[in-house]
Formats: structure tokens, C-alpha cells, sequence
């Protein structure tokens, strides 16, 4: 089977408040492989439930693991800098000869900033706190700027509700979302 999409990753913040939702389904083709994959993760930084930083992968599952395992690695090295820690993934996957081959993009996040890594060197952070990727990627990133700009709705329902409308659009999405916040 080709055409394999799997999921849409959206990350909303207000503030110091951020958080990172993923939907559940996974296609192969014109078959839906899975629908309740969990896709976003808590990075432990060590601390109180306050700390820590949030990953949503799309792409390759297993791509998306071993770059999970890098940004990890990096981050041990920068444990209170993000932004470190994504840039030296960026320029390991983009030098790197096996890295360079892996098709997954991240969005990492914590209380200060929120990013956007790729495979081409891309290190992303957004003005207004919101990211989106994978297949309803615009969807939700179109639903979360609206919500942000003309409701009151904290992050964390932001990005749910989001992802919600993102599912009922893209056919690559479903609505069990797994959401994720500090």
C-alpha cells in the first residue's frame, strides 16, 4: 500500500501556559490503520508537573522515535534551553547521512517558547504560539488562531478544540485526541 498520512499535531499557548495535542488516526492508503495512536509525549526536565517539554511528532512512527531519542539526547546536554536543543538536533538531522533520510517533523515545547524542527535545517518558533503539522495541520492551526484571537479558552481547549474541528475537516484526522499541557 502507498500513500500513507498519519495525523495532525497542534500546539496552542497563552502566555506560560502551552499545550500539545495529537489525534489518534493513522492511514494507510484508503484504510484506517489505527485510530487511537498516542503521538504526543511529556519529556521529564526534572522538577515539579510544572516543568518539563512537551513533543507532538508527525511522519514516520519510527523516524519520529529515533529523532524523539535525539532531541532527548540534545536536550540532557542543554536540559533549561529548548531552543539549543532543537537547533543541535536540526543540524545533526540535516548532516547527519541516516538522520538526513528520516521523514518525521517535531514540535517541541515548554513553559518559555514553542518550536518547530524539520529535516531541512528548519527551526521554527511561531509569533503568535501556535503550530500545526502532519495532514490537518492548517486545518487546526486555522481553528486555534481563530479561538485564540476571539475566545478566552485556555491552551490546553484551544489545541482540543481545534484538533475537534481539524477532524471533522481532513480526512486523515480523527477526533480522539490525546492533549498535553504545562
Amino acid at each position: 500500500m502507498s500513500g500513507f498520512h498519519a495525523t495532525t499535531i497542534l500546539s496552542a499557548r497563552r502566555g506560560t501556559h502551552v499545550a500539545i495535542a495529537g489525534d489518534g488516526q493513522v492511514t494507510m492508503d484508503k484504510i484506517i490503520a489505527k485510530a487511537d495512536a498516542v503521538k504526543v509525549r511529556k519529556l521529564d526536565a526534572g522538577g515539579t508537573d510544572d516543568a518539563g517539554v512537551l513533543v507532538g511528532f508527525a511522519g514516520a512512527a519510527a523516524d519520529a522515535f529515533a529523532l524523539l531519542e535525539r532531541f532527548e539526547s540534545t536536550l540532557k546536554q542543554s536540559p533549561a534551553n529548548i531552543k539549543k536543543a532543537a537547533i543541535e538536533l536540526a543540524k545533526l538531522w540535516r548532516t547527519d547521512r541516516m538522520l538526513r533520510r528520516l521523514e518525521s517533523l517535531l514540535i517541541v515545547a515548554d513553559r518559555s517558547c514553542s518550536l518547530l524542527i524539520s529535516g531541512s535545517g528548519d527551526v521554527i518558533e511561531p509569533s503568535d504560539g501556535v503550530l500545526g503539522i502532519g495532514s490537518g495541520g492548517a486545518y487546526a492551526t486555522a481553528a486555534a488562531r481563530a479561538l485564540m484571537d476571539h475566545t478566552d479558552q485556555p491552551a490546553d481547549e484551544v489545541a482540543r478544540n481545534a484538533l475537534t474541528i481539524a477532524g471533522e475537516i481532513c480526512v486523515y484526522t480523527n477526533t480522539h485526541i490525546t492533549v498535553l499541557s504545562l
